[in-house]
């Protein structure tokens, strides 16, 4: 399965268990380790275990096996490494502390002149 696939399978298997918030960043020029990450807000530690839960299965349905899951219940940050995809699934208060969103979005000539030192 091709990454924009799965990470379409991803977002609607999250809005279809209520995850709130849902955005995907393309990370491929920034990164080797995955193509996209999805980031989902959930109403409670709970619901983010249920997410990663449907999403794993779902992926495991379509033969995408999932190569890890980082975060215990009742956390309230979950991550499910599915290889082109990586799902975190935060509580509205970690999400808002930790800010992956504004980490992921520098644009890449603004990566590239603070790595040269350029202004």
């Amino acid at each position: 399965m091709q990454s924009n696939e799965l990470v379409k399978v991803v977002e609607t298997e999250l809005d279809l268990r209520k995850g709130l918030h849902i955005i995907s960043l393309d990370v491929q020029n920034k990164t080797s380790i995955t193509d996209y990450m999805v980031i989902v807000s959930a109403s409670s530690s709970r619901h983010a275990r249920s997410l990663c839960d449907y999403v794993q299965i779902k992926a495991k349905e379509l033969g995408v096996q999932p190569l890890g899951l980082e975060g215990q219940t009742g956390s309230d940050w979950m991550l499910l490494d599915l290889g082109d995809v990586i799902l975190h699934v935060m509580t509205g208060q970690a999400r808002e502390y930790y800010q992956l969103e504004k980490l992921w979005s520098v644009p890449a000539s603004a990566e590239s002149q603070s790595k040269t030192g350029a202004p």
